[in-house]
């Protein structure tokens, strides 16, 4: 990724991180997306904890032969079900830098699906 990418999404992301922070009543559901894979976490900023984690790298993940749009869908399934295992029901979706769009979007619909509320 080229360096104007890079320094144009963490502005973008440090504009967003003064604005909204995870507490214990609702943590911030982070997400991050590499060329390949995409991770979602659950943070309490207060404790500086994660709460809980899911990627695509994740076990029950492997072997499926998935687009990524359809894999960030999974993901998001598996991220609200992971944070109401941890009595997890809101968050603050924290993006990352990101557009909310494509596989995004998709993680955040799912997670919604899921249960989680944002």
């Amino acid at each position: 990724m080229s360096a104007k990418k890079l320094e144009r999404r963490d502005a973008i992301r440090n504009r967003v991180r003064k604005k909204i922070s995870g507490t214990a009543e609702r943590p911030r559901l982070s997400v991050f997306r590499s060329n390949k894979q995409i991770y979602a976490q659950v943070i309490d900023d207060h404790t500086g904890s994660t709460i809980c984690a899911y990627s695509s790298t994740h076990k029950e993940m492997e072997g499926k032969k998935v687009n990524k749009v359809e894999q960030a869908k999974m993901v998001g399934l598996g991220i609200a079900k992971a944070a109401s295992g941890a009595g997890v029901a809101t968050v603050v979706f924290d993006r990352g830098g990101y557009l909310y769009h494509g596989r995004v979007k998709s993680l955040a619909e799912a997670a919604r699906e899921g249960g989680l509320k944002f």
